[in-house]
């Protein structure tokens, strides 16, 4: 049985270190080329806003013609993960049906992501669940 030794220890926390610093340059980068989708609507179709628990709030707002959704853009006070979950949901968002935007998945948009640090992931769930707040919103009216 091999013994873990110290510099084992090491490698390891300096590997995750680097994984975790990486992907936070890869968020701001994303968010700086990609940040189209990071403004109000005037008059959206489907509106959703929710506090998280970590004390985020995102707002996703939608605008939808013939069950498509044609626009979709979000506004958040939250982290550079928080702004790329919102962007990235955004993109997935244009040109599907309502049907097909119920189906998006918290692991759905982290794989669009290419993945995000163990302490972000809570970004994705709670873009995915203001998507929802959306879409049910949508449906009252």
């Amino acid at each position: 049985m091999k013994e873990t030794n110290k510099l084992d220890i090491e490698d390891t926390e300096k590997r995750e270190y680097n994984m975790s610093r990486d992907n936070h340059v890869w968020v701001h980068g994303h968010f700086r080329r990609n940040s189209n989708n990071f403004r109000n609507m005037k008059s959206p179709d489907a509106l959703g806003k929710i506090k998280g628990s970590c004390g985020d709030t995102m707002k996703i707002t939608i605008s939808i013609e013939n069950e498509i959704i044609k626009d979709a853009c979000f506004w958040t006070d939250g982290c550079g993960a928080g702004i790329a979950c919102g962007n990235m949901l955004t993109n997935m968002l244009k040109g599907k049906t309502i049907e097909e935007a119920s189906a998006i998945t918290s692991t759905k948009l982290l794989e669009n992501l290419d993945g995000l640090p163990k302490e972000h992931k809570h970004c994705a769930t709670l873009a995915v669940s203001i998507l929802r707040e959306a879409i049910k919103n949508y449906h009252k009216d």
